[in-house]
């Protein structure tokens, strides 16, 4: 079960890759994701995700959420089996939540893991 909602129409910003990309330490995945850990306080995580245009159609592997997960796609557009979210786009899902999100085009999320993410 998820929750979203699309805040493009009052919410307008734009994303300083250039303060991202001299700011933030990356771990690239080699398919065209990296991830940019922000914040950790036991495990709970605040990560940015950085997808490329061209990425690899699994280069999210199905996971779930033990405590949720909320994001806010910054640029781009991510696709799972629950919907669509383009850019501006509020995403809530419930603890034990599972999905395998894809992107399109170059697309940047702010990802917090209440609880951390396991693989399934």
């Amino acid at each position: 079960m998820s929750f979203s909602y699309d805040s493009s129409d009052w919410l307008n910003f734009t994303v300083d890759l250039d303060w991202i990309n001299e700011n933030i330490k990356w771990k690239d995945f080699g398919t065209g994701v990296r991830i940019g850990k922000l914040a950790r306080e036991g495990k709970t995580s605040l990560v940015l995700y950085d997808c490329k245009p061209e990425v690899e159609i699994n280069a999210f592997f199905p996971h779930s959420h033990p405590g949720g997960e909320v994001y806010f796609v910054l640029d781009g557009e991510v696709i799972d089996e629950m919907g669509q979210y383009p850019k501006g786009s509020i995403v809530w899902m419930n603890p034990g939540s599972d999905h395998n999100p894809k992107t399109v085009g170059k697309t940047i999320i702010l990802v917090l893991w209440p609880d951390g993410v396991k693989s399934i």
